[in-house]
């Protein structure tokens, strides 16, 4: 008896590739994929199709107090550092930059109310800078990353402006003053606040800010120049109050009410803003124009 010949079996291929031969299969669908296919699954592999489809279907991550959580990558603290690092170029590059955007009181009440804010990214040399973008780089990605981008923008820029602000109340009027350490004492607040919050070790931002408040005040007596502890002291507390606003905000209410108090402290700032102004115009009248 003659038996048909045995014909061998054809060797699999990939389902997107048919030119390639592949024993392996996706885990979801079982389709036979290459190398060039293969996604690395918890047990196997899945082919695009199915790894895309499993994509869409998951929910987006949240950070740890609110809002879309950030990624790895802390963009906001590189933005703001880069921005400082701009503005301190240009400002040694033109003289005239620094009188133009620095915080003088007398220029605010006349209606420069932008130098409350570009105040912010200006320094008074290399070593300013350096101690502030240090601290920036220090403290900023570990914030950015549990408040998320919107949140830790929102603490930066209030915490400068809470710090402009205080300068601006009750510092001496023939005083200019810049720098990003409103906004980096702001950060001090915070890290101080999320750290109780998630009961970690506070001690290490204890001494920080101890360290920094005893400098401020000791660095006109060693020859350091006078520094601004209006504006730190101003940065500190607004820190520590948007900090606290976020993190300790109930879940069920969380957006409204950090949403609340954002808006409510940029309230309270335009209200202290124009009431001073309206009390400097009103002691100095016309004098203030002729700067």
């Amino acid at each position: 008896m003659s038996y048909p010949p045995q014909v061998p079996p054809q060797a699999p291929v990939c389902y997107r590739h048919p030119g390639r031969q592949s024993y392996v299969q996706c885990t979801r669908c079982g389709r036979y994929i290459c190398g060039d296919c293969m996604n690395s699954a918890a047990v196997g592999h899945q082919c695009p199709e199915c790894v895309a489809a499993g994509a869409a279907t998951v929910k987006p991550v949240h950070g740890r107090f609110g809002g879309k959580a950030a990624s790895d990558t802390p963009v906001i603290t590189y933005t703001l550092i880069a921005l400082n690092v701009a503005m301190f170029v240009l400002q040694m590059a033109s003289g005239q930059l620094e009188n133009r955007l620095a915080l003088w009181p007398p220029a605010v009440a006349g209606g420069e109310y932008y130098r409350l804010v570009t105040s912010a990214f200006l320094h008074y040399g290399i070593a300013h800078i350096l101690f502030n973008m240090y601290a920036l780089y220090v403290i900023g990605p570990s914030l950015e990353r549990l408040l998320g981008r919107v949140r830790f923008g929102a603490l930066y820029g209030l915490s400068a402006l809470g710090g402009s602000v205080l300068v601006y109340l009750i510092s001496p009027l023939n005083t200019a003053t810049a720098g990003a350490s409103g906004a980096v004492f702001g950060l001090f607040g915070a890290i101080f606040v999320v750290s109780r919050k998630l009961n970690l070790d506070v001690k290490w931002v204890i001494g920080l800010i101890a360290l920094n408040v005893v400098f401020t005040f000791a660095a006109p007596l060693i020859g350091a120049g006078a520094i601004s502890w209006q504006g730190h002291l101003g940065g500190l507390v607004t820190g520590a109050l948007v900090a606290a606003g976020f993190v300790y905000a109930p879940r069920a209410q969380r957006t409204l009410i950090q949403a609340a108090v954002t808006g409510g402290l940029l309230v309270l700032f335009l209200a202290l803003i124009w009431w001073r102004s309206a009390e400097l115009l009103d002691m100095f009248g016309g004098y203030l124009n002729l700067r």
